[in-house]
């Protein structure tokens, strides 16, 4: 049974600011619009495409060919989730992000939005899907990259990444996979982030693998979202936050 607690139970300064500052800032952006506008517009389209699908599936959808606008519904990034992304690049200040997974773009135009300086190399499986993010994103702090992250992840320039969002392959033994495989890309201060850490029983036996790894001192557990903390100077500790 899982508790959560609030910023009240937190004692760490580090998190408590996170939590306080970042997580529960409740201040409107004048960007919020613009991501809104984003997404909106994906959700009016109705052209079709082909998807090509290297993940764990779809739990929607039936076909292949499917509309952009039911994708943007089921499988993109929700306002508010988009929102906390915003605000994540804009409290952490990431100059280099890796996004593994870029589907439609919602939460790879936030984060790019947050912080403008902040370099995003996105990669994205289906060919179709990355030559639509592509044509749509046009900000210049967004690199997509089309393939798959075991072929890709290699040939990565970075050697560093201040923030890496895990969005992609919703397995146990791939999320765990390129987790092990990005750890030497981590450094003190960055944050891994994953999504849907309770999606499957394999997903939360990844999270809980990854929470229980040497080179992991601070956890925040969002339900839906994961963050991973590595900076030596933390207790280890593993926080629950509601949002």
């Amino acid at each position: 049974m899982l508790s959560s607690t609030n910023q009240h139970g937190v004692h760490s300064p580090f998190i408590y600011d996170f939590v306080t500052k970042c997580l529960y800032d409740k201040k409107k952006y004048s960007d919020y619009s613009k991501l809104s506008n984003y997404r909106n517009n994906l959700l009016k389209n109705n052209n079709y495409i082909e998807i090509t699908d290297f993940g764990s599936g779809s739990r929607v959808f039936k076909s292949n060919n499917r509309a952009i606008k039911q994708i943007a519904k089921t499988s993109g990034t929700p306002q508010k989730r988009a929102k906390l992304f915003y605000r994540l690049t804009q409290y952490f200040k990431p100059k280099n992000t890796l996004e593994l997974g870029t589907s439609l773009g919602i939460a790879t135009y936030a984060m790019a939005l947050g912080n403008t300086k902040n370099k995003i190399t996105s990669i994205e499986g289906c060919p179709n899907i990355s030559k639509f993010s592509k044509s749509h994103l046009d900000l210049e702090n967004i690199s997509i990259v089309n393939g798959e992250f075991k072929t890709i992840i290699p040939t990565l320039k970075e050697n560093k990444f201040d923030l890496i969002f895990f969005d992609g392959h919703h397995s146990k033994d791939a999320t765990i996979q390129y987790f092990e495989t990005l750890l030497p890309k981590a450094h003190n201060d960055s944050v891994f982030i994953f999504d849907d850490i309770y999606w499957s029983k394999g997903m939360t036996e990844a999270w809980e693998f990854i929470k229980a790894h040497q080179a992991v001192t601070v956890t925040v557990d969002c339900f839906h979202l994961g963050f991973v903390f590595f900076r030596k100077e933390q207790v280890r500790e593993h926080f629950i936050i509601r949002l």
